[in-house]
């Protein structure tokens, strides 16, 4: 339980104001059809998460425990400072002709290489090496901070500024690194 929750409270926390959770605000303002867009999610979320989950996994092999640690403290530490800077609205030009499902599918997948939740979740790999709980724990995260957008999305950013979201999302990622520190 500890992987997963760990895993969730991470990709959750820093998903918001990410340049994903911006594109499931974009598609349900163009589809207006939230389950198929969290379906579209889920299934990008659960295939990238999945491969970078199995790619920390692998990375830990290949390095001795106390290397590890230093490298994940690292990342960790880095990116503390990477969630910092905001996200900028893009414009997503997709077409109506794949359907707000496959549309979701294609952008998500794509929009999450190389994105701080995809390398999060490889370092997350990494640390716990249980491929599947730290998949479900990130698809978890970040199923649940976009259901939020397109779901709630105004109500919730008039409420909360998203620079304390990005605070509270960077000190966690800043203690994450230092435990990992301490741990070894």
């Amino acid at each position: 339980m500890d992987t997963i929750f760990n895993s969730f409270l991470l990709v959750f926390v820093s998903e918001m104001g990410d340049k994903t959770q911006l594109l499931a605000l974009v598609l349900m303002m163009k589809f207006r059809k939230p389950w198929a867009i969290m379906a579209g999610i889920f299934i990008a979320t659960i295939l990238n998460h999945a491969l970078a989950a199995w790619g920390g996994k692998w990375l830990s092999d290949q390095f001795s425990p106390q290397a590890l640690a230093i490298i994940l403290a690292a990342t960790f530490i880095f990116f503390a400072g990477w969630i910092l800077i905001p996200d900028k609205e893009e414009e997503f030009h997709q077409s109506r002709k794949f359907g707000a499902f496959v549309t979701t599918v294609f952008m998500f997948f794509i929009a999450e290489m190389g994105d701080k939740t995809q390398l999060a979740t490889v370092a997350l790999g990494a640390k716990f090496t249980d491929v599947k709980m730290v998949t479900l724990g990130t698809t978890l995260g970040m199923m649940g901070s976009n259901s939020l957008v397109i779901f709630f999305g105004d109500k919730i950013l008039k409420r909360i500024p998203m620079k304390w979201i990005r605070i509270f999302a960077s000190l966690l990622f800043f203690i994450f690194g230092v435990a990992v520190l301490l741990g070894y």
